[in-house]
């Protein structure tokens, strides 16, 4: 029988604040029933912390994570929201997502619990509302290895095979993914009311956002320019986690900028292998808007249109309220840059920033440019202790460079061999490297999970050296074709 019964026994908490919110924010859907849901990945640990039972075992725990049995206090919607996909401003919501609640974990953290690829909605357009197995995985081994490098995203707690195929160019296995969040309201999300002058609706939204996530701006004398000014500073940090890490998000829509600075919707995603600042991996981004070096920009561009968003709330004046946007937007620059010199520096083993250190990290991007050498290996590389016996590592400009940067190291307090250790909890030995993903995804289609799990295994350690997973590690060979992403829509 459809969505009979519940789980009421399985530690899910609900509190949904969300659905309190005008009813125009939000459309209530039940998920689509699958065939012959089957667990393929669960998220034990993030399960406990979200206060799961972790003995709930199959069937129940499939059903649940397809949508074929509802936890008790669920109470699934699709959320609306808008956004401007590639510049240009569309009317969204949620095609194929549900959400279907806030779960209250045992320490009282709140976090939403969406259902990807559960089916049509009223948003789904011509959308068949379903997802495919390949990119619930991709998500998955993402948003992870994210997470364990210590980078706000959005997590995975389970993939469940629905027993059906999804058609895209051609037939492949649907699936569902799990997405835990602090929570999805987007920029686009605000930009929906905006673009429906929905004023009084707005103005809740904002301040369910600033109650949920931002609870100091509420104390500010002009709340909600201070909480447009608290979420620029969590992108502009957000922005520097991910170029230090050499992570390309690939389609950075205001629809996909999460107002609480997480990563969000990992599609076309991928981690750079040779350095390169042009790199592109999207298949749909032929113009290059989202390629590695224009995130910082893109985002504040993408601020701000979530400023233009917030303008009523601003001020009543429309030109004193534009003032106050540009004002609170000019800063975005200086904070990045600040922040990427700071974690560019530390990286580099420096205690501190100072003239000439970010001179000196932008000469070795030039020679890594120059030379296409492995971003991850070679700063994982300055961090050990024998010097790496690879190419580039020999390069006279290279060389030079070392003298330069060694004799900045000996300016510190401490030895060498402390900043080379603290170097080594920045600098990661292991990413998701893309040739890895891919062997992952294509062994999972024909049920050989053996290649994920070893590789979720490394990637949940990824500042260790860890002789098991030395494969791994090491740089792929140069693709004989540009590498491609997709997004799985």
């Amino acid at each position: 029988m459809p969505h009979s019964g519940s789980l009421s026994s399985s530690g899910w908490n609900f509190d949904n604040s969300y659905i309190r919110l005008p009813e125009i924010l939000y459309a209530r859907q039940l998920p689509t029933l699958v065939a012959t849901p089957e667990t393929i990945r669960y998220n034990a640990s993030l399960g406990t912390s979200l206060g799961l039972r972790t003995d709930l075992a199959d069937p129940d725990r499939a059903r649940c994570f397809s949508g074929n049995l509802l936890p008790s206090g669920a109470d699934p919607i699709a959320q609306a929201y808008s956004g401007h996909q590639f510049g240009h401003f569309t009317m969204l919501g949620d095609g194929r997502a549900l959400l279907l609640g806030e779960q209250i974990t045992p320490t009282g953290e709140r976090f939403d619990i969406q259902l990807k690829g559960a089916g049509r909605t009223p948003f789904s357009r011509r959308g068949d509302g379903r997802a495919a197995l390949g990119p619930m995985l991709r998500e998955y081994i993402a948003s992870e290895a994210m997470h364990a490098l210590g980078i706000p995203t959005t997590r995975s707690l389970a993939v469940v095979s629905t027993g059906e195929n999804v058609w895209r160019e051609t037939a492949l296995p649907g699936a569902i993914l799990t997405r835990v969040a602090a929570s999805h309201i987007r920029v686009g999300t605000f930009q929906y009311l905006a673009a429906a002058d929905e004023r009084e609706a707005l103005r809740l939204l904002a301040d369910h956002a600033i109650a949920r996530h931002y609870p100091e701006a509420a104390e500010d004398p002009t709340p909600y320019l201070a909480f447009f000014r608290a979420v620029l500073v969590r992108q502009a940090a957000l922005m520097t986690k991910w170029l230090l890490v050499g992570f390309v998000h690939g389609v950075m829509n205001t629809d996909n900028v999460s107002i609480c600075g997480e990563t969000i919707d990992y599609g076309p995603c991928a981690f750079l292998d040779a350095y390169d600042p042009d790199a592109v991996f999207s298949s749909i981004d032929h113009n290059g808007r989202y390629a590695y070096s224009n995130q910082p920009s893109v985002m504040q561009w993408n601020l701000t249109r979530f400023a233009e968003a917030l303008l009523p709330l601003f001020d009543d004046r429309e030109e004193r309220a534009r003032e106050m946007a540009s004002e609170a937007l000019a800063v975005f620059p200086d904070t990045f840059r600040r922040e990427w010199t700071s974690g560019m520096a530390a990286k580099l083993g420096l205690e501190s920033v100072e003239n000439g250190d970010l001179e000196l990290a932008q000469d070795l991007l030039a020679l890594m440019r120059e030379h296409r050498a492995d971003y991850t290996a070679t700063l994982r590389g300055l961090s050990e202790e024998t010097t790496p016996e690879t190419p580039f590592f020999r390069e006279p400009g290279f060389l030079a460079w070392r003298d330069r940067w060694e004799a900045r190291l000996a300016r510190q307090s401490g030895p060498i061999v402390n900043a080379r250790k603290r170097m080594r909890t920045l600098n990661p030995a292991v990413i998701p490297r893309n040739l890895r993903v891919e062997e992952a995804l294509k062994a999972a289609a024909t049920r050989n999970l053996a290649p994920l799990e070893r590789l979720l295994s490394a990637l949940s350690r990824p500042y260790e050296h860890l002789p098991a997973y030395a494969d791994l590690a090491e740089p792929p060979a140069p693709w004989p074709t540009p590498y491609k992403t997709f997004c799985g829509t």
